[in-house]
Parts: C-alpha cells; sequence; structure tokens
C-alpha cells in the first residue's frame, strides 16, 4: 500500500494529510493514508489498485491541459510579435521596457515635426507636452513616409490602429507619457495657503496610469534627443570657470581688454535700468494727457526672444477688451488669407473655387479660439484671486504690429 501512495503523486481530494517538501511519512499517517484512501475507493464503487489507477489518469489529463494552455498562449504572443497588431486590434501599453531603436527613430521624428508643443510643469520640472492627434497626424503625413523610407527603424503605418500602436511605443519606453492637468485649487477651499502663483498658460500636470492614445490626450516629452549638446556645454563651462580662475596669469593686453568689455556691460546695463524708469514716467504722463497711455517698447518685459523685446518701437496701451478684438480681428485676417490662397488654387487649376481651408486649418482655428479663450478665463481668475485685476492686466500685455503679406 505505501508503494501504491508513492505513484499515486499528489493526495487525493478528501485526504487532509499534507507534507512538507522532503518530509517522509510516518508509520501511523501511511496506515491512516491507507485507511482513507479504501474509504474513498469503496465510496467509487472501485478497489483500491483501479481507484489509484483512475487518480493519476486524472492527474496526467490535467497535466496535458495545462501544457496545451501554455504552448497555446506563447504560440498567440509569438505570432503577434511577429505580425503586430491585427486590423482592429489595439495593442496593450507594457511600460517599464528599455527604449529600443525603433521607439528612440519614431521620438526623433516626431521631435522633428511642428506639433505646436506647450510647456506644463511636471514634478516641478518643466517639460513640453503635445496633443496625441497632431502626432496621430504626423504619422500620416508625407514627411513620415518620406523619413521612413530614409531609416527602416520607423514602424510601417497604415491606418488609425497602426499608428496608434505606433505611437505607443513612447509610453512603452518611457519616451514620452500621458498627462492631465491638475486642478491647483481643488482640496485647498476656504484656504489660501494651498494656492500657488499662477502663470498664465502654464499648466501643472499629472502622469495618468492609463496610457491610451485618444485624440484629445496630451503627451509629455522625456526624450531630450542627443546629448551632444549638452556635453559640449559642460565643457564650455568647465573652460569658462578654468579661465576665471586663471584670469590674473592672463597677458596684460587681455585684462584690459576684459576691462573695457565688463565697463560697456555696466554702461548697457544701467541704459536698460535708465529706459525702464522713462518708459514708466511716459505712460502716466500719457495716460492722463491722451489716454488710454502709450508704452515704449511695449514687449520689453514680456515673455519674448530678445530681438523681440524691441518690436514695435511704441504702441498704445490696451485693455482686455481691446486685445480680444485685436485677436478677432488676427483671426479674421488668416480666415481671409485662407480662403484667397484656396481660390488662386482653384483658378490654376482651372476647376471650382476650394472651400475656405482644409479640414485640418479649421481644427486648428477651432483650437486656437479654444485656447485663447481658456487663457482668457485663466487671467481673470486669476486677477480675481489676487485682487488687483489691472496690475494683472498690465503683466499680461503683449502689443503686436500688423504684418501684411
Amino acid at each position: 500500500m505505501a508503494e501504491i501512495e508513492q505513484q499515486a503523486g499528489p493526495e487525493p481530494q478528501g485526504i487532509p494529510i499534507q507534507f512538507a517538501p522532503g518530509q517522509q511519512p510516518t508509520p501511523e499517517q501511511i496506515q491512516q493514508i491507507q485507511q482513507q484512501i479504501a474509504a474513498e475507493a469503496e465510496k467509487a464503487g472501485l478497489t483500491v489498485p483501479e481507484y489509484v489507477e483512475r487518480m493519476k489518469a486524472q492527474l496526467i489529463a490535467q497535466a496535458q491541459q495545462r501544457q496545451q494552455q501554455q504552448l497555446q498562449q506563447q504560440q498567440q504572443q509569438a505570432q503577434h510579435a511577429a505580425s503586430g497588431a491585427q486590423p482592429g486590434q489595439q495593442e496593450i501599453i507594457q511600460q517599464g521596457q528599455p527604449p529600443t531603436p525603433e521607439s528612440l527613430a519614431l521620438a526623433a521624428f516626431l521631435r522633428s515635426q511642428d506639433l505646436k508643443p506647450r510647456t506644463c510643469i511636471l514634478q516641478e520640472k518643466r517639460h513640453q507636452m503635445f496633443k496625441v492627434k497632431r502626432a496621430i497626424r504626423a504619422l500620416h503625413s508625407d514627411a513620415y513616409k518620406k523619413a521612413q523610407a530614409k531609416n527602416p527603424l520607423l514602424p510601417e503605418v497604415n491606418d488609425r490602429v497602426t499608428a496608434e500602436n505606433c505611437f505607443k511605443l513612447l509610453p512603452r519606453s518611457f519616451l514620452a507619457l500621458r498627462v492631465s492637468k491638475i486642478d491647483e485649487a481643488e482640496g485647498h477651499e476656504g484656504h489660501d495657503h494651498g494656492k500657488k502663483k499662477h502663470v498664465k498658460g502654464l499648466w501643472t500636470v499629472k502622469i495618468e496610469p492609463q496610457q491610451e492614445a485618444a485624440d484629445e490626450f496630451y503627451y509629455a516629452w522625456f526624450y531630450e534627443g542627443p546629448q551632444w549638446k549638452n556635453r559640449l556645454a559642460a565643457v564650455g563651462a568647465l573652460v569658462g570657470i578654468l579661465a576665471v580662475v586663471f584670469f590674473p596669469v592672463w597677458p596684460y593686453h587681455l585684462r584690459l581688454g576684459v576691462w573695457y568689455v565688463s565697463m560697456g556691460m555696466l554702461g548697457l546695463l544701467g541704459l536698460f535700468f535708465a529706459m525702464a524708469i522713462f518708459r514708466l514716467i511716459l505712460f502716466v504722463i500719457t495716460m492722463f494727457v491722451t489716454p488710454p497711455g502709450l508704452w515704449l517698447y511695449p514687449n520689453l518685459f514680456e515673455d519674448v526672444g530678445f530681438f523681440d523685446s524691441f518690436k514695435p518701437l511704441w504702441a498704445w496701451h490696451e485693455d482686455e477688451l481691446a486685445i480680444k478684438k485685436r485677436k478677432k480681428e488676427e483671426r479674421q485676417r488668416k480666415k481671409a488669407r485662407r480662403e484667397a490662397k484656396g481660390n488662386e488654387k482653384a483658378e490654376r487649376k482651372g476647376g471650382a473655387a476650394q472651400q475656405p481651408g482644409t479640414v485640418e486649418e479649421i481644427e486648428e482655428e477651432a483650437e486656437e479660439v479654444g485656447e485663447e479663450v481658456e487663457a482668457g478665463e485663466e487671467a481673470h481668475t486669476s486677477a480675481t484671486d489676487t485682487g488687483d485685476a489691472g496690475a494683472v492686466q498690465h503683466r499680461n500685455l503683449k502689443a503686436t504690429v500688423e504684418e501684411e503679406d
């Protein structure tokens, strides 16, 4: 009977005795097991050897079934990896994998495209984020086909499903992750200490656990491209530090030249402060003499480039209504230019006039209007919270010159 129990493998159902790995049963336990097997065989109407053979057959069938299931799963995974996603089937994202050459090539291509990125704050750091639909649109563009012909690492894109699965290479390799805007006032109702200083157009975002690829979702870049520029800047900074440290041993004419350059820089800095004070005095005077007032270099303190800070030379002070009116006129001029270009193309082709603007241009116009409305709401909310609406409007002013094509 002991030999029969050893050949039976795992204990049949209904036998409560269990042994630790490597533990040998005692004679009393062997006798108890034999009695239980005999009782189970009697209930089934079988002899003890027939009952043991029946249990062994059941265990062997269960093991074979598990092996077949595992083999089928492995074959399905191999077919999916070899052929990619089937039409109408989306691929599941598995994050945490190291960047593959395909994902790096895709990230480099999308970084080179104009996805109209905007700056966001993620974990107290600035990142560039973009909309999914602009990335999908770039994957369907002719530029992607040309890049794919030159770089075979770029995945093939035939339809919407393959484009989404191609895009999901980015979150899978942590090159870009889906983010959403954080409501900074949430959880701080009635408390002023929890509200941080608001910056117009700058979102504070968080990473979403579900990395989906819907058109309206935003993704933040974690891929910064080749780092040779950063390394070169680090070497240049090290050389500059060493040059400053060894300044006392420089030749006399070089030290004299540095002194002249430093005096010139101090003069320019003083001139800048003098100009800032003069433009403020000029605005206060013109605000009472010729309302609404005149600004000299109105973009001087705006978040623009160095040369754009000095364009235009002057502009009238604009309130919130004037800014909205000017932006509305700009949108109308852009729409008129698109209609004119469409009519010119239709005349050259000799056909009927085209519709004013393509679908993409209309979508871009709608997005611009939505962003402007959202920016206006944010500015109004910030002005209401601080209680100094006039000061906020002054900070958000940005004068522009009407350009003619």
